[in-house]
């Protein structure tokens, strides 16, 4: 730990022992002199568990109450909490909703503000996510309705008596009970094309359908069946209709033709199809994280929504704002020059503008688009990460938005100015130095420019080559943008330059950039990360004698890539990777995926042993790899990272492979997250210093 000290004559040396002191917990920051801050230190895995995860910002549409989720790390029960937090909107009479559920998502105040639904599984009898609703101001919490099945998502209805409510079908089988009172399992049968998801496990015969919950009677009725899925309900201004997303055909398991549907809100009502559109718009059978419900204009006779190109680019496709005629007619893209993803359309209160979120080279902004003319206008200045907004009366706003050395929060626009809510992380800000954080850009093998961030220690000194980290990003369709990353700031702080590059294949830079590794996975974009480091060894930054890279997911797949080409590195961490793509088929949530990119293997060998070529030319591997993966990945299974490790161990290689039981893609454990920081942490240190 290092304090940053001026020290000029003997008052300031005597501030600064006294400051030492205080590092070294011989003085308490309460003996500290009048007006003299505490020492700030570094990041340390400490922090991690003390970060808090802000998201969901929901705003009442009265314009009184802001709502927005807290996740934290229980370091005693070692799991993640997520509490309600509620504000005024002025920032005022902030507080933590007294709820004895722990993991609610999904936040949405009724339209008179009264009260606010959310979803939770804490305090059912069996974990399925129930409808809550809650008082803001009391923190009195009731299920309206016990529903047979988990509730993924809901939808207030104008007049805020009834919901649609999104219900999984009920477990495929309950188990029976064996003469000691514990439950046998039953065998799952799979008669599915899609059968398993990372998150859920494998697929039965359930299904994702529309419920009719009324308030005032207490019931639920059934507006949709059949062997398909709807998602992302949304109500008609006038509260007679709904619109939602569904993806249907004789096999809808085989094909990503999604279509927007509208239909009467009663029982037994028909759903009309509005529009259809092809692309992996929503992730499996579910609603992915950019996707968004289509959104009625304020008139009622238009619908918004996001639609995506030729299913063959499958994830590589950019994501367009498009309108529709609710009656009938053809649909029109807002923007059709745009080359960037668009998510989250919701429209204005005079219905001639919508409001959404683009990805835009390394940042992700709040836009303006004229609906007549497609005109975008921003409405923050800077470059930053605005990940979610809501909107209020008279187009009030809130966003939830981050810098690389800001964790996100819940802000309110005043003009293009940002008026901090939630300062969940003030304290922590209050005592740790963050790394600094530089765009730069470099020239790829090929001349294409290449994009991408580099953080830099606390103490970083001009003209010293530092150990330097390549960190990259899964996907590979997404970005490093202008928002806080733990991982990079923990690395920087421990003495290491972090670049993490947005290389082809990345989101942000349109269509073009995004295909150049369709079907070419660890050329062009293995090219662009070694030349990152070839461009910051000319610089002097980067000291070639050491130098690490990894990633999960695609990422910890890219780290394979560069290390089977390239030998200078001298140590890599390879998460939830694979380097075999044969032994992906089938054993992954990917199939549709990986058929529309690669074909069927035993119809396109060729492309899927090019890809491939990690694993069948193991041997050009020499850099000290580990490997990482969770147990009940099912988007990325642990059989790959074993198979990678086992072929680097066979040769002799220095290899480790670490496994984290019950975690999926992503670790809910707040211990295995701490963890697997950690030995990363380890493995570069030992492997990348004299």
């Amino acid at each position: 730990m290092k304090a940053h000290l001026l020290t000029r004559g003997t008052a300031v040396r005597q501030r600064t022992a006294i400051l030492l002191a205080a590092l070294s917990g011989l003085v308490s920051a309460a003996d500290l002199p009048t007006g003299m801050a505490a020492p700030r230190s570094s990041l340390t895995l400490d922090d991690l568990m003390a970060l808090r995860e802000v998201a969901e910002p929901n705003l009442a549409r009265t314009g009184s109450w802001i709502a927005y989720t807290v996740t934290e790390s229980d370091v005693q029960e070692d799991r993640l909490r997520t509490a309600i937090w509620v504000t005024r909107v002025d920032g005022t009479q902030r507080k933590q909703l007294p709820l004895a559920q722990d993991d609610a998502a999904t936040l949405r105040f009724s339209p008179d503000g009264r009260r606010l639904g959310f979803l939770s599984g804490r305090g059912t009898r069996d974990g399925r996510a129930q409808l809550y609703l809650v008082d803001p101001q009391t923190g009195a919490a009731e299920i309206p309705v016990a529903l047979d099945g988990e509730v993924t998502d809901f939808a207030w209805a104008p007049d805020g008596r009834r919901l649609a409510v999104v219900v999984e079908d009920p477990l495929r089988s309950n188990p029976t009970a064996a003469p000691d009172g514990k439950p046998i399992p039953t065998p799952i049968v799979i008669d599915r094309f899609y059968f398993k998801e990372d998150g859920s496990g494998y697929l039965g015969k359930e299904r994702r359908h529309l419920f009719l919950v009324d308030l005032a009677r207490r019931t639920a009725e059934r507006l949709t069946d059949g062997p398909f899925d709807e998602v992302k309900p949304s109500w008609s201004p006038d509260g007679r209709r709904i619109a939602f997303v569904s993806k249907r055909g004789a096999d809808p398991d085989r094909h990503d033709t999604f279509g927007i549907y509208v239909m009467d809100a009663v029982p037994g009502a028909p759903p009309r199809r509005l529009t259809t559109y092809q692309g992996s718009t929503y992730q499996g059978d579910a609603a992915s994280d950019w996707a968004s419900a289509p959104a009625w204009s304020p008139n009622g006779r238009t619908l918004a929504y996001v639609t995506a190109g030729d299913p063959r680019l499958v994830f590589y496709s950019v994501h367009q704002l498009a309108v529709v005629p609710v009656d009938g007619g053809p649909t029109r893209m807002v923007a059709p020059s745009l080359d960037r993803n668009v998510s989250l359309p919701r429209w204005s209160a005079d219905g001639e503008s919508l409001f959404a979120i683009v990805e835009e080279d390394g940042n992700s902004h709040l836009v303006r688009f004229d609906v007549r003319t497609g005109a975008v206008t921003r409405l923050l200045p800077g470059r930053h990460s605005t990940t979610a907004f809501d909107i209020g009366p008279r187009d009030s706003i809130v966003v939830l938005d981050s810098t690389p050395d800001r964790p996100a929060e819940v802000y309110r626009l005043a003009g293009d100015r940002c008026l901090p809510i939630s300062q969940q992380n003030a304290a922590l800000l209050d005592r740790v130095i963050m790394g600094s954080v530089e765009e730069i850009s470099w020239p790829s093998t090929d001349g294409t420019i290449v994009r991408g961030f580099l953080t830099k220690p606390p103490d970083f000194t001009p003209g010293r080559a530092y150990p330097t980290l390549l960190h990259l990003h899964g996907g590979p369709t997404s970005q490093f943008d202008n928002g806080f990353d733990f991982e990079q700031q923990f690395f920087a702080a421990h003495g290491y330059l972090v670049v993490a590059p947005n290389p082809r294949g990345s989101a942000g830079r349109g269509q073009a950039y995004a295909t150049a590794i369709y079907r070419d996975w660890g050329n062009k974009d293995a090219a662009d990360v070694i030349s990152a480091i070839d461009s910051l060894v000319r610089r002097g930054l980067s000291d070639p004698r050491r130098l690490g890279i990894g990633g999960w997911s695609y990422g910890g797949m890219l780290t394979s890539y560069v290390i089977a080409r390239d030998g200078r590195f001298g140590a890599a961490v390879a998460g939830a990777s694979v380097s075999n793509m044969l032994a992906s088929y089938g054993t992954d949530m990917y199939v549709r995926e990986d058929e529309a990119e690669l074909g069927q293997p035993w119809k396109n060998l060729d492309t899927w042993l090019k890809i491939s070529f990690p694993f069948l030319e193991a041997e050009r591997i020499t850099t000290p790899t580990l490997f990482m993966c969770g147990a009940l990945d099912y988007a990325v299974p642990c059989t790959n990272s074993e198979q990678m490790y086992q072929a680097l161990r066979s040769l002799g290689r220095d290899t480790l492979l670490i496994v984290y039981p019950g975690q999926s893609h992503y670790f809910v454990r707040p211990s295995f997250r701490r963890d697997r920081l950690a030995r990363e942490l380890d493995w570069y240190d030992r492997h990348l210093h004299d």
